[in-house]
């Protein structure tokens, strides 16, 4: 294997940041950046110094030098990118969400079977420092027996509706937002068999024509019985980050209790000796590493701490996590909190996997 992999980067807005993250790492070098839009590629070309661009997927797919693709286009289009850097013969690195249904993820097993190549997916909140230190504490056995835990990502993302494809069909605020919070919550409970949710259309929505469910609280239980609360609300007021994270991840323990959060570099604990107050830990030194461009807007530390994890994990011959099954079975807890939405049901998630033969 290569000493250091070569990226080339699908859609430049979101990947404005795997960009940065990718000319910061002594493990990466940037081949080529592609968007449909021209003044696009310009625009990013200028702001990072780069000399090479291009309209046309397919010039990043016949490229021989390119060893990963990095998919940031609009989610409609995750699934049918993603097979054609695997036919490619390319690794692939998708942003969240891999999907927005199911109906594309047979396929895209059996190509990744076939080619061998790895697929992981980018949920960047497992990679905030807060969110990796509270993963180390659990490893750890800090938390003791997990009892339960709270998820949420909670945020007025109204600004959203104004890029165009986010009003076309396909788009949700399910799978595109609360993505993160299901995420963090199938992490600690793989297992997951049993959901039920509920969620309304607020009328800020419907003033956008949109149909789908802005406000969403679901209880996911998994096999041992262990429970999960995700929240998500995302067309209304919030009281802002400095009171309420704006992503939230709670873990309760029998030894022990703690929470992290995003885009605060905070992290509460309470463990042995348990005191009647939480010890606040702070990381605000790295903010400038975690966000390097329109304030806490693009969050590019995560991008670079994923995308490092990725080749030193392929150098070691393991897979990058999470892996294209995880991630299609996040997708199906995601589509089972629909189901329960629309039919006021408890859904089986292995139940949803059936239906697509997986």
């Amino acid at each position: 294997m290569k000493d250091r992999l070569t990226l080339g980067v699908l859609g430049l807005g979101e990947g404005r940041s795997i960009i940065s993250a990718c000319l910061a790492s002594d493990l990466w070098e940037l081949g080529s950046i592609c968007d449909i839009d021209e003044e696009v590629c310009r625009a990013r070309a200028a702001e990072f110094g780069l000399d090479k661009y291009t309209t046309s997927y397919q010039d990043l797919l016949d490229d021989p030098d390119i060893d990963v693709i990095g998919i940031y286009t609009p989610d409609q289009l995750h699934g049918r990118h993603i097979r054609m850097a695997l036919e490619a013969g390319k690794h692939v690195i998708c942003t969240k969400p891999l999907l927005v249904d199911l109906g594309e993820a047979k396929e895209l097993l059996d190509v990744q079977r076939c080619t061998g190549k790895a697929v992981f997916v980018g949920q960047s909140s497992r990679y905030f420092e807060p969110m990796i230190r509270q993963r180390r504490d659990f490893e750890a056995g800090r938390h003791g027996e997990l009892l339960t835990l709270e998820t949420h990502y909670v945020t007025d993302a109204r600004w959203f509706l104004q890029k165009s494809w986010s009003r076309t069909s396909g788009f949700s605020w399910l799978y595109n937002f609360m993505n993160h919070a299901v995420d963090l919550a199938v992490w600690y409970l793989p297992d997951v068999e049993e959901v039920y949710a509920a969620g309304i259309v607020s009328e800020n929505s419907k003033e956008w024509n949109l149909t789908v469910p802005d406000t969403i609280k679901a209880v996911l239980k998994s096999r041992r019985g262990i429970c999960a609360g995700v929240s998500g609300i995302y067309a209304a007021p919030t009281l802002g980050s400095e009171v309420e994270q704006s992503i939230s991840c709670t873990l309760r323990g029998t030894k022990g209790i703690s929470r992290a959060g995003y885009p605060k570099l905070r992290y509460y604990t309470n463990f042995a000796p348990v005191k009647k107050t939480a010890d606040l830990h702070t990381y605000d030194q790295l903010h400038r590493y975690y966000f390097r461009f329109e304030a806490e807007t693009h969050h590019a530390g995560e991008y670079q701490n994923y995308i490092e994890d990725f080749a030193r994990c392929l150098a070691q011959g393991t897979a990058p996590k999470p892996d294209l099954e995880e991630g299609i079975r996040t997708i199906a807890v995601l589509e089972a909190i629909d189901e329960s939405i629309k039919t006021g049901k408890v859904v089986k998630v292995d139940d949803v996997l059936a239906r697509y033969l997986i």
